[in-house]
């Protein structure tokens, strides 16, 4: 048994979930956006009442690694890091595209009778981009994470070869683009969230995949910038 704490903020959706190793005991969530610091530390100690656990208990804690938003993941990293710091175990990370890849697979495989695809999570990154990437039914890695553009060409390769189930917060863009296609399949309602970790974190503790406390960073893929402070009266 290895009870599992997983914290996913990488998006507007602010998520906590308690599980025993891939079994889900409790599950926070609030997609509301800019509350995730005001949220996550009432969510842990709210999953813990439920499941009748203490933080002493907590074998690993595991986070949503990015990429997404810089401030939501700041406050996800900082705030796993100092529980897993506190409490002497294991720091996890974990992909919230991989998880998200997994979960549809399972979807599919339930719904499709184990039809092969190709599986693409993404989230919103802005105007017309994503950060996406590809994997198989598996969860294993087809293609690496990257920030897409999208429009009728960005996943015509995959397209041409099998389905592709798209998933995520950002795959409204892509279903406008891409509702003709015949291969395309679209599960809006997976996203980013604490309650598609448990696999994935179990697997990372069987293994002791574990990551460095101190050092531990968010994928952030790219570089923040800053927006440009407007004061009144100044040019």
């Amino acid at each position: 048994m290895a009870l599992i704490l997983s914290i996913e903020t990488s998006t507007r959706n602010c998520s906590v979930a308690l599980s025993d190793n891939d079994r889900l005991l409790a599950l926070r969530e609030a997609d509301q956006g800019n509350e995730h610091a005001a949220r996550i530390a009432v969510f842990v100690d709210e999953v813990l009442r439920e499941a009748g656990k203490r933080c002493a208990d907590i074998d690993a804690v595991a986070v949503g690694s990015g990429p997404g938003s810089y401030t939501g993941l700041r406050i996800g990293v900082s705030t796993a890091k100092g529980l897993a710091y506190s409490l002497g175990c294991p720091l996890i990370a974990v992909s919230p595209l991989q998880a998200m890849a997994v979960a549809a697979a399972e979807r599919s495989q339930k719904e499709n009778n184990g039809n092969d695809a190709f599986f693409c999570p993404m989230t919103d990154a802005g105007r017309m981009e994503v950060y996406a990437a590809l994997y198989d039914g598996q969860g294993r890695e087809v293609r690496p994470i990257c920030a897409d553009i999208v429009n009728e060409d960005t996943y015509s390769d995959y397209l041409r070869q099998k389905q592709v189930v798209f998933c995520g917060d950002g795959c409204g863009k892509c279903r406008a683009v891409l509702q003709a296609a015949p291969n395309a399949l679209f599960y809006e309602d997976i996203r980013p969230s604490a309650r598609y970790m448990p696999i994935l974190a179990s697997r990372a503790y069987a293994r002791s995949g574990f990551e460095d406390v101190a050092y531990f960073e968010p994928f952030y893929l790219k570089d923040f910038i800053a927006g440009k402070p407007h004061v009144k009266g100044l040019a």
